[in-house]
């Protein structure tokens, strides 16, 4: 097994780091925080929003755009007529239009919930984003002045300020509302508001993703979102169609608590439309086909091109796999839970994905991090359309997707904010066990993955446990000489924090199983770094990589000892650092945002470590 630059003769594991530029992240200039649903205690806290006292008379906020708004745009909002810029001045995106812009000043207790410290405001519903108008370099100097009376004379008698603010915003099908707000996030009192703002079709059918449904690589799963729940279709390889099965969810299925609503039950929650799914058939492996969605009354997407993975027992695949990526905001606002390197790594691998050395796709946990914020799934997956609209996009679930108390979660966190699985599901529908059993084994080329779930129970005899054990004692090696074992919470780390990273009782259930089946590789998430071992068990190294004539780690897995282990939950969300003692079966680590690329043939699999220089 080894990492290199380049493929070695021999039965090998080649994993490497090799660094090549990612774009730089978007700038870290957005604060974060969350508050969620409604609780007896909220409501005794919860106060009135009054409009701000003696407010100028002249206000006004305008919105560039003359029409219903497009399916994706950045429109600039004006503010005007103010009598003294300040710096508490804020403007905010709400949707739906009529959700409450009242405050809430304990709101923030449910950002906090699932772990995002910032300053958000404090109103009673999540506004969408949030800008202070003092992004306007002009506003706080009065350098945008407008004249609202003059004297007899001509001069002017009355000069208010104004600034204009520039916000990306995408199809999430409910109408939107800007509202002008002083007082800064925490004591918020209105200004002035914009007044309704429509989709021009919330129906529309957005952000189609593939997913492969088995390992033959003759049928692709195509999932996308739209308004309408009617069935519509898939119509692909020049004129075959396929129909699909709607679904959705609601604030019923989201998991809360009686003292503290769960975000996703209140706060946070945002209509998820209809999340639509069909299926691809009469396909061939490793091919390229066009294709499109949606019906003649609600409309279509644009004709997209995909290529299906290699086939099982081909002689190779190539693959991207990261953890941990989020979303960031195209624009200045302020968001709940920013992942700032998202942007970055997802330009990188749709450059990847140019050279046509992509078949697949892997995201192993904490997927979008909406944690209860439901409208972010929509922007996450606009973030992700590039990628996974031609690709197969394979995901596990972590803990931002699944754990909450009550949930029947291994771990009681808050984590989901009450998602509890439910929005992870609806959006990326594996070929799993079942529902809630998101636990699945799929094989490409040369490769046998299982992919597991941290976050259900794994202990000896669980259903998950068994599954796992069968799935890896059946493995054809003539076939997949290759297994990969993919889950979030990783079993080695030398990360250090307040929580630990890796469970001694997770590692002691499954470790085994890894050494049994004679496991090649290990990727894991949920620690926001890259980390590699050597070939090691119960904390030991029974195997160390050798350095060939380029300085290339190489681990031969002809005489095999035990499986490597690599993190790569670098996707996006804000990086870890290591402990200054390094432990000894840690080979490799790097703090930088990026992802691994994987081509695996019949004799070696080589990892490359794609990192932002």
């Amino acid at each position: 097994m080894g990492f290199a630059p380049s493929l070695r003769a021999g039965f090998l594991l080649v994993l490497l780091g090799l660094c090549a530029a990612l774009p730089p992240p978007a700038p870290p200039e957005m604060l974060h925080e969350s508050f969620a649903g409604k609780s007896e205690f909220r409501t005794v806290n919860r106060r009135p929003l009054e409009s701000c006292r003696n407010p100028s008379p002249y206000l006004s906020i305008n919105v560039s755009t003359a029409g219903p708004l497009p399916d994706e745009a950045f429109v600039n909002v004006t503010v005007g007529g103010v009598f003294r810029p300040r710096g508490s001045h804020w403007v905010a995106m709400i949707t739906p239009s009529n959700s409450s812009v009242s405050g809430c000043p304990l709101s923030g207790v449910n950002y906090l919930e699932t772990g995002d410290t910032a300053k958000l405001p404090l109103l009673c519903h999540y506004p969408v984003k949030a800008q202070r108008v003092k992004s306007d370099p002009s506003y706080l100097g009065c350098k945008k002045a407008a004249c609202q009376k003059r004297d007899a004379s001509g001069g002017c008698q009355v000069r208010t300020c104004g600034a204009t603010l520039t916000f990306h915003v995408i199809n999430f099908r409910t109408d939107v509302e800007f509202v002008f707000f002083a007082g800064g996030f925490q004591t918020p009192c209105l200004l002035k508001r914009s007044g309704v703002l429509r989709f021009a079709n919330p129906a529309k059918p957005l952000n189609g993703h593939l997913s492969s449904t088995d390992s033959t690589a003759t049928s692709m799963k195509l999932t996308w979102v739209s308004g309408d729940g009617r069935p519509q279709q898939v119509q692909y390889a020049g004129g075959r169609a396929a129909a699909s099965v709607a679904t959705t969810f609601t604030q019923k299925d989201m998991c809360s608590a009686p003292l503290l609503p769960s975000p996703a039950k209140d706060f946070g929650w945002h209509d998820p439309g209809y999340i639509h799914s069909a299926v691809m058939t009469g396909l061939q492996p490793s091919q390229s086909y066009d294709y499109r969605y949606g019906s003649d009354s609600v409309g279509w997407s644009d004709t997209v091109k995909f290529r299906t993975p290699p086939a099982a027992g081909l002689d190779e695949t190539s693959f991207v796999i990261y953890g941990d990526m989020g979303k960031a905001p195209l624009d200045p606002s302020v968001e709940h839970y920013i992942q700032p390197g998202s942007i970055a790594v997802t330009k990188a691998v749709a450059k990847e994905m140019q050279t046509g050395k992509v078949d697949s796709i892997f995201h192993i946990g904490d997927i979008s991090y909406a944690t209860g914020f439901l409208v972010e799934w929509d922007f996450f997956l606009h973030l992700i359309r590039p990628l996974a609209s031609q690709v197969s996009y394979m995901t596990a679930i972590g803990n931002h997707e699944r754990d909450y108390a009550g949930s029947g979660s291994v771990y009681v966190t808050p984590d989901s904010g009450g998602e509890c699985g439910v929005a992870y599901e609806s959006y990326f529908p594996m070929p799993a066990a079942g529902k809630d059993k998101p636990w699945y084994s799929i094989e490409q080329g040369s490769v046998h993955f299982i992919f597991m779930s941290t976050e259900h129970s794994w202990s000896e005899k669980s259903e998950q446990y068994n599954w796992m054990e069968r799935d890896l004692s059946s493995v054809d090696r003539s076939r997949t000489p290759w297994v990969i074992f993919i889950g979030h919470r990783p079993m080695y780390s030398s990360n250090v924090g307040i929580i630990p990273s890796v469970d001694p009782d997770f590692v002691a259930s499954v470790e085994p199983l890894l050494l049994t089946n004679k496991v090649d590789l290990v990727f894991f998430g949920h620690v926001h770094n890259y980390e590699r071992t050597c070939a090691v068990y119960k904390g030991k190294c029974r195997g160390m990589p050798r350095k060939d004539a380029s300085g290339i780690d190489t681990y031969d897995n002809s005489n095999y000892t035990a499986p490597v282990h690599a993190i790569v939950g670098a996707g996006g969300f804000s990086l870890d650092g290591f402990s200054l003692i390094p432990q000894s079966w840690s080979v490799s680590r790097i703090s930088e945002f990026g992802y691994a690329r994987v081509h695996a043939t019949k004799t070696s699999v080589l990892v490359q470590l794609t990192i932002d220089a």
